[in-house]
């Protein structure tokens, strides 16, 4: 069975939250890994502008003094957004990063974003699954040495719950890896919102021909006037396979490691500009090897949680015994756990050492 390390959120008068993440992450086996001059990426996300139920900075620095200690040399890292939102080009991503707290000096590393300024710098790597034969990552987490996925656990929209297989899967994606595990469809044009400026005629053509596009998703990017969009969604269930593809893509033939933070327990995504009331108590944090039993641990913690008073959660019609269905459901977070056991991502078989 795989193991997964985990403490609750209290503390003592010689102990905080950031030093309690790192007697985690030392006693989970994170000092095994060989840091020694190697770029370390942090997958993190930073949270859309007006959302408050991100994780805070101190949680990262504290990891990445953790790394550097070891001769690791850490970045934190996210891909930009396919939707249109504070964080759909690198400029504005970064900004929102800073504004958020996550800048170089509050966190001791630095920020990039690595599909570079408008989501087109990706790197290719071939994987031959189910859903994705060739996963389309940004080129900044490809180029890095060893992945770590630091994450805030919470509920998602679509995929049920948001935990480090979203984190690494759907946040590593450049723009057109968005696009492969979000829709079926190709591109359409707003005609209100186009200016006639043609600069998607630079790269492409200023008239989508859908027999001939290959969903890249570069208008998308070129588009100032965010006239272009995506069209015809995916199904949830091939949204959650595409995503464990995705996450396999990343860590590949790479050291690498997970920690998830389980507190203000949205319902959304942190990609929202606002965030609901917490569904459940805060939990604590996990640490582990292996990213399918951490989100299967977590998402089992919450499950043992009671709701919330005055929660989407206490609010929604109790259907079963799963707080992410109650909450939405049209979704089925287990297929993106059964589907990375399936590939080999991970183990759903998992141990909880409490620490």
């Amino acid at each position: 069975m795989s193991k997964v390390y985990f403490t609750d959120m209290r503390t003592s008068f010689t102990e905080n939250l950031p030093k309690k993440l790192t007697r985690l992450i030392d006693r989970a086996g994170l000092g095994t890994i060989d840091f020694d001059h190697k770029f370390v990426a942090i997958k993190i996300h930073f949270g859309e502008m007006g959302n408050l139920a991100y994780l805070r900075p101190q949680y990262a620095r504290a990891l990445a003094a953790y790394i550097k200690e070891r001769g690791g040399l850490p970045f934190l890292t996210d891909c930009n957004t396919l939707y249109v939102g504070s964080r759909k080009n690198a400029l504005e991503h970064i900004e929102t990063a800073y504004i958020n707290g996550y800048t170089p000096y509050a966190t001791g590393c630095q920020v990039i974003i690595a599909d570079g300024v408008r989501g087109t710098d990706e790197a290719y790597i071939p994987i031959g699954c189910e859903e994705v034969k060739t996963a389309k990552i940004g080129r900044a987490i490809a180029d890095a040495d060893i992945i770590i996925s630091l994450n805030h656990f919470k509920g998602h929209e679509d995929a049920g719950f948001g935990g480090a297989l979203k984190n690494l899967g759907m946040g590593s994606g450049s723009r057109a890896g968005k696009m492969e595990m979000h829709y079926d469809g190709k591109p359409v044009v707003d005609r209100d919102r186009c200016r006639g400026c043609h600069m998607c005629a630079n790269i492409c053509n200023a008239v989508i021909d859908h027999d001939n596009c290959v969903g890249c998703g570069r208008c998308i990017a070129i588009c100032s006037f965010d006239a272009i969009k995506p069209h015809s969604s995916s199904s949830e269930a091939s949204l959650n396979r595409r995503i464990a593809e995705y996450a396999y893509a990343v860590v590949k033939d790479k050291p690498n490691f997970h920690i998830s933070i389980a507190a203000d327990i949205s319902p959304n995504c942190d990609c929202h500009p606002e965030n609901d009331a917490p569904i459940v108590p805060n939990i604590g944090m996990f640490a582990s090897f292996d990213p399918v039993a951490i989100d299967l641990a977590a998402a089992d913690a919450v499950n043992a949680m009671p709701a919330n008073p005055r929660s989407a959660l206490s609010e929604a019609e109790c259907r079963c015994h799963d707080h992410f269905i109650n909450v939405h459901p049209n979704t089925n977070w287990r297929v993106q756990i059964e589907h990375g056991e399936e590939i080999g991502l991970g183990s759903s078989e998992y141990e909880l050492i409490r620490i």
